[in-house]
């Protein structure tokens, strides 16, 4: 009796075991079933996160390059062209009125730039490894710079003026030129980080620079041109006047008024 005893207990332990593993076995498929569920639901929404994020970092690109170039790209030039057209007025309320716009269109520029750098700052990654962010840092300090100069401008006549148009006028030219060179460099890294086609925008841009300086060379040679007779106004100057005597020209020609 004791002999049956243990082996009816020795028999016992291989049941017990066996129902363990068939318990174990049963309840594994189903939480390894449910573990893909659960991995694949995090990869889905950790996907549509970085898809939302991309949405918002493109958006923050494309109008950084808006208010940059509407700043360097357009007021800028536009200011520079206005206030060359106030050279020649002496006096009057067009030469306020050309000083004026360019005060305005050099405000609402350096507005735009600061508004674009803050952008820049708080929702890029600035690691300044290109030329674009380098240029760009360097052009937020001395489109500021050009704006603190342009306030504490001297009076005409007084003996600082000379020296303070010629740094006004580097200073500007220089912002200019890079600002230009900088949207180029800008929309090469816009295509390189998101691989959308520039090249309409390459275009425009292209066409409106040179439409630019087009008008800011043609604007040294109007009043020359005028004189050649090539744009009819008051007085027409002929290539017959060469034959006239030095007191004939003095006689013929009207002095030009104050």
């Amino acid at each position: 009796m004791l002999f049956l005893q243990k082996r009816a207990f020795s028999f016992s332990i291989p049941a017990s075991s066996i129902l363990f593993l068939f318990l174990l076995l049963t309840f594994q498929p189903v939480s390894s079933s449910q573990q893909p569920n659960k991995n694949e639901d995090f990869h889905t929404s950790k996907l549509d996160n970085s898809q939302k994020m991309s949405s918002s970092l493109l958006f923050d690109i494309t109008l950084h390059g808006f208010l940059l170039w509407a700043s360097m790209g357009f007021l800028m030039p536009v200011g520079i062209l206005i206030i060359r057209m106030s050279n020649r007025e002496q006096c009057g309320r067009r030469l306020k009125f050309y000083f004026y716009i360019h005060t305005i269109l050099q405000i609402l520029s350096v507005l735009l730039v600061t508004a674009g750098a803050v952008m820049s700052i708080k929702k890029f990654n600035n690691a300044f490894n290109n030329s674009h962010q380098r240029i760009g840092i360097g052009l937020y300090g001395m489109i500021w710079l050009q704006a603190l100069i342009g306030i504490v401008r001297p009076k005409r006549g007084s003996k600082t003026r000379s020296l303070w148009f010629f740094v006004h006028w580097m200073l500007g030219t220089a912002v200019s030129l890079l600002g230009v060179f900088n949207v180029y460099s800008g929309l090469f890294a816009y295509h390189e980080k998101t691989s959308k086609s520039i090249r309409i925008w390459t275009i425009i841009f292209t066409v409106e620079i040179s439409l630019i300086s087009f008008f800011y060379l043609f604007q040294d040679k109007l009043e020359y041109i005028q004189k050649q007779g090539v744009i009819l106004g008051n007085d027409l100057v002929t290539p017959t006047d060469q034959m006239l005597s030095p007191n004939d020209k003095q006689k013929e020609l009207p002095t030009d008024p104050c």
